[in-house]
């Protein structure tokens, strides 16, 4: 089992509050987490509700079904069964003990009113993504915090051979992927991942009919990754009425296979940008849908851009949730064309901007527009990173830096460091 680094979190949250939510995409460790904090250090019953006879007595008696079970409970896979939610709401009413109910989804339960309004104000949510990194290779990553922070930061990061940067990318994050026997065939896995995610989880929550589109329409989707949400161009190119495209993207949004990155808007002469980033939330998924190999891709460099930003891009929303900072991901685009691919914002409004190119050798064009950024946020930029394929962490001018791609897992927390 992955160590991940979300866990102490996790176990904080529920020893302060009666209902803990984990959600995250399908095969993305939430049963596995679940059931360890069930046996050790959190005990708890464990159900899940991929078993076909638990799920039939849930859906048939939601109360009584929770009734007869005593002391703490760990539900998996809970967006099965929409009855159970009010019935946690009136147990948790009636006693609201923190750590009572621990439970898992591969549904974003804040984009069904339904539920997320059945537990306001009682829940603590959790997003489990696929593996980061650092949880690959055992390190916890404090990338994010040491780019906010106000020290010095660290240049002497191992740089990683391109070839090994590539296997990243293709691998992706999905435990079963990284983890899995050798000569696991991968196409086969995603092939078969995406078949029961658009035929088997999105028909278990959703009653919007039609829905053979969906496959063509992930493919389309994944061809256009990284670039900005078009409905108008999207509904031209699959044939699709926008309102069929908003409510798939809607469906695609909920079980965390398609995120939209917002765009970064501030009051300014500048003229912005306002429709959000299309991005996938796993390169391994990514680069299956675009029928990529990574034969292919250590001698076209020019294929690699897109596959990047989606890494860098999750790689960063993932770390976000363990970090001390927790910045809100943006992207910042001018109508004139220039671009920074993500804008971390901290809470208190301090601002880091981060572009990504797939090029060994920066040079100083590549900071136009982070300067840019930093021109319209003003005291609020506090750094400008460029991620690069190459080799050296070199400074490139008052604030901006370029770093290897590697510095997302190889700059280690404080506590790290500090060992």
């Amino acid at each position: 089992m992955f160590e991940r680094h979300t866990t102490p979190r996790l176990l904080a949250a529920l020893r302060t509050r009666p209902v803990v939510l984990v959600n995250g995409p399908r095969q993305a460790g939430k049963s596995t987490l679940a059931r360890w904090i069930a046996e050790g250090p959190h005990q708890a019953t464990y159900v899940t509700f991929d078993d076909a006879v638990t799920l039939a007595a849930a859906r048939n008696d939601p109360g009584g079904f929770l009734d007869a079970r005593t002391g703490n409970l760990v539900l998996d896979e809970v967006q099965k069964v929409t009855d159970l939610f009010p019935a946690i709401k009136l147990r948790v009413d009636r006693d609201r003990r923190p750590g009572r109910f621990l439970l898992t989804g591969s549904a974003d339960v804040l984009l069904l009113p339904n539920l997320s309004e059945s537990l306001a104000g009682r829940v603590e949510i959790h997003t489990l993504w696929p593996l980061s990194q650092g949880e690959i290779e055992g390190v916890r990553e404090g990338f994010i915090d040491a780019v906010f922070g106000e020290g010095a930061l660290p240049l002497d990061i191992e740089p990683e051979p391109w070839p090994s940067l590539v296997e990243r990318i293709v691998r992706g994050g999905y435990p079963e992927v990284v983890g899995g026997p050798k000569g696991l065939d991968r196409e086969e896995w995603f092939r078969a991942y995406v078949t029961t995610i658009l035929q088997r989880e999105i028909r278990s929550i959703s009653e919007v009919a039609g829905l053979t589109a969906l496959p063509d329409l992930l493919m389309v989707l994944a061809a256009r990754a990284t670039g900005l949400v078009n409905y108008a161009e999207l509904s031209r190119s699959t044939t699709l009425p926008q309102t069929t495209l908003k409510r798939y993207m809607a469906l695609l949004r909920l079980i965390f296979i398609v995120e939209t990155l917002p765009a970064w808007l501030v009051n300014t002469s500048q003229r912005l940008i306002k429709s959000p980033k299309l991005l996938l939330t796993d390169t391994g998924l990514l680069t299956h849908l675009r029928g990529h190999a990574a034969e292919s891709l250590l001698t076209r460099r020019d294929l690699v851009g897109p596959l990047l930003e989606t890494f860098v891009a999750a790689e960063l929303r993932k770390q976000a949730g363990w970090s001390r900072t927790r910045p809100a991901l943006h992207h910042f685009r001018t109508t004139e064309g220039r671009e920074v691919d993500i804008v971390l914002e901290a809470r208190t409004g301090r601002l880091v901007g981060i572009e990504v190119t797939a090029s060994a050798t920066p040079g100083a064009a590549d900071f136009k527009s982070l300067a840019l950024l930093a021109e319209v946020a003003g005291k609020r930029f506090h750094r400008g990173i460029l991620l690069y394929t190459g080799t050296q962490a070199v400074p490139f001018g008052e604030n901006l830096f370029a770093l290897p791609v590697s510095a997302l897992w190889r700059v280690a927390s404080e506590q790290a460091r500090a060992a």
